[in-house]
């Protein structure tokens, strides 16, 4: 078992242990593996293995190459790897460029009522974590990425999750913070006086603008630096750093208050129903490679493709309703060129190379499809609007989506879908193993694919997680270039 090396006191009570700041601090000191259902074990594995799939698919992609090698010419060397590159940094860093990998393409998990991609806040602060302390068994591993998984949403959820996209902030980032904290909190066995601080240091390090969207490379490392913020806070709380106290609950400066202008914050959400419901089993894992607010209009595509082939000669004009939030986020006039983080982000774009292609995943988002002059024929066809009365279902209603397909025989197909596949037809362990496989084909040899899943599935009985790093951090192939090893 792992030892706090730098907490020796006694334990000290939050400021105000019945706020919500301090029920959820005292919940993080006190909570235990024994506790967590089977079921929600086995999903944190999921979003784990997940997670690790995302990280070395996007190891290698020319941004994650420039984030790299920028990052490395200021933080040098260090004990903490980075996953896919065959090299080591400073904790810190290896937390912001793992986080950058793994959220690198669009692909890894989403909490569709609270945005937020949990693994790539909560593992690159874990695995930094556990290379800093050493010895960590993988049995106190899982039990702080459960931890982390559950109070990055509810964070969210009292902000009311998609209303931060709506404003233009990138909530993953905003409350991505706690999460990584409270993950890494665990781990170093804080109090919950200390906890009280490290989620304060959080919430003032929280940002994250989605402007980042359109061609920005930095949207990518969102998610890595609340990683490496939520690292930091954990940290300086454990060494008698203090942070903002009550910061849940605060009127002036505090985080709610701040982020949650003008819409109402519900600060119950932030300790609600602990230990009772669980968050883990919300959060989705992706079918395709783009943002979760697309996953509704792709799903509604294929679907009609399934009835009637697409061909783009025949198709005459692509029409999306979509719910406010999705359609903020995932609906601009393109102009070409775009990046890929654009391409993965629009509406248009996604839907018009889907059409073509009849999937959506890291092919369809790669330079040179994005480029491609069919898909630019076809996207000009493709329009959104925003459709009030889907804000009127509440958050589940967010995810509606209604599809019009006209051709120029004059003839329409349409869709209607009340949820993404992702949230009604979740992928189960082994939907997870066989994405796992699909997305590290020819980037990992298939040995070394199979010791990372018998690794994660098992990580229970792990003595060390560290028996994991080293199949982690030996280089991998290109995603867009496909060299295994």
């Amino acid at each position: 078992m792992m030892t706090n090396p730098i907490y020796r006191g006694p334990r000290e009570l939050p400021t105000d242990p019945k706020g919500v700041t301090g029920r959820l601090s005292t919940w993080l000191q006190d909570f235990a593996l024994a506790g967590v259902p089977v079921e929600i074990r086995a999903r944190a594995k999921d979003l784990i293995l997940d997670g690790l799939g995302c990280a070395l698919v996007g190891a290698q992609l020319p941004w994650s190459r420039t984030a790299v090698e920028a990052v490395a010419r200021f933080e040098g060397q260090g004990e903490s790897v980075l996953v896919g590159w065959g090299r080591s940094t400073a904790a810190p860093a290896a937390a912001l460029l793992n986080g950058t990998f793994i959220q690198g393409f669009e692909l890894d998990d989403f909490h569709p009522l609270a945005p937020l991609h949990s693994a790539s806040v909560v593992l690159p602060a874990l695995l930094a974590c556990a290379q800093a302390e050493g010895r960590v068994s993988g049995a106190d591993f899982l039990r702080a990425a459960v931890a982390g998984f559950e109070v990055g949403p509810r964070v969210g959820l009292a902000l009311h999750g998609a209303e931060m996209l709506s404003r233009g902030w990138h909530s993953g980032s905003v409350f991505g913070t706690h999460a990584a904290a409270a993950a890494v909190g665990v781990l170093l066995r804080l109090d919950a006086a200390q906890f009280e601080d490290a989620l304060g240091l959080a919430g003032t390090q929280s940002a994250g603008l989605m402007a980042a969207q359109f061609e920005a490379m930095s949207k990518r490392m969102h998610h890595g630096l609340a990683a490496r913020a939520g690292l930091y806070a954990a940290y300086l709380a454990a060494g008698g750093y203090t942070g903002i106290k009550r910061v849940f609950e605060r009127d002036y400066g505090g985080f709610l208050s701040v982020f949650g202008e003008g819409h109402d914050p519900d600060a119950s959400q932030v300790a609600a129903g602990l230990g009772e419901r669980w968050e883990t089993l919300q959060i989705v894992v992706k079918r395709y490679a783009a943002m979760g607010a697309l996953h509704g209009p792709l799903d509604a595509l294929f679907e009609i493709a399934a009835k009637r082939a697409l061909k783009a000669d025949e198709i005459a004009h692509i029409d999306v309703s979509m719910s406010d939030a999705a359609y903020h986020h995932g609906w601009w006039k393109l102009e070409r060129p775009i990046t890929p983080i654009g391409a993965q982000m629009n509406v248009a774009y996604a839907l018009a190379a889907a059409a073509l292609d009849g999937e959506a995943m890291a092919r369809q988002f790669a330079p040179q499809r994005i480029d491609a002059d069919d898909v630019w024929a076809l996207i000009p066809k493709i329009e959104a609007h925003h459709e009030p009365e889907f804000d009127r279902g509440g958050p589940a209603g967010r995810g509606r989506t209604r599809l019009v397909v006209r051709f120029v025989d004059g003839s329409t197909e349409e869709s209607f879908i009340t949820l993404p596949t992702m949230i009604t037809a979740p992928l189960d362990s082994e939907g997870v193993k066989a994405k796992f496989r699909t997305l590290t084909e020819g980037i990992l040899a298939p040995e070394r694919q199979q010791a990372i899943i018998e690794l994660v599935s098992g990580i229970e009985t792990c003595a060390d997680i560290g028996a994991l790093l080293p199949h982690l951090a030996a280089p991998v192939g290109s995603a867009f270039e496909s060299e295994a090893t």
